[in-house]
């Protein structure tokens, strides 16, 4: 009895369905409207702050594990942060390889 006035018929709610759609649809561009223009517009790079942030990375010492071992790399990896300088002045520093070597095994542009 219930069912027979056609109360529960999912026909009956699709106005209401397709109106709430295309609410959020609306909603949802708008959005990403204001968000580029408030936001996204105007941003540029500052690549020498990346460079400064990538070679600074601690995490990069796992690169010379191959070359100097992990006990050194370690030990390059605290100095590097004690004194607050790059791993290759920190490595340079404690001897385990010159600063050119250094740039030969050290590409963290390609660790991908």
């Amino acid at each position: 009895m219930a069912a027979s006035q056609g109360n529960f018929e999912l026909n009956v709610f699709m106005p209401v369905l397709i109106y709430n759609f295309t609410q959020s649809v609306r909603l949802l561009s708008e959005a990403m409207v204001s968000f580029n223009d408030n936001c996204v517009v105007g941003i540029v790079a500052d690549r020498e702050k990346m460079h400064d942030n990538l070679h600074h990375s601690l995490m990069l010492v796992t690169a010379l594990n191959p070359y100097i071992g992990y006990e050194n790399a370690a030990k390059t990896a605290k100095k590097a942060f004690k004194d607050n300088i790059s791993l290759k002045e920190a490595c340079v520093e404690l001897g385990f390889l010159t600063a050119e070597r250094f740039d030969e095994v050290f590409h963290p542009e390609q660790m991908v």
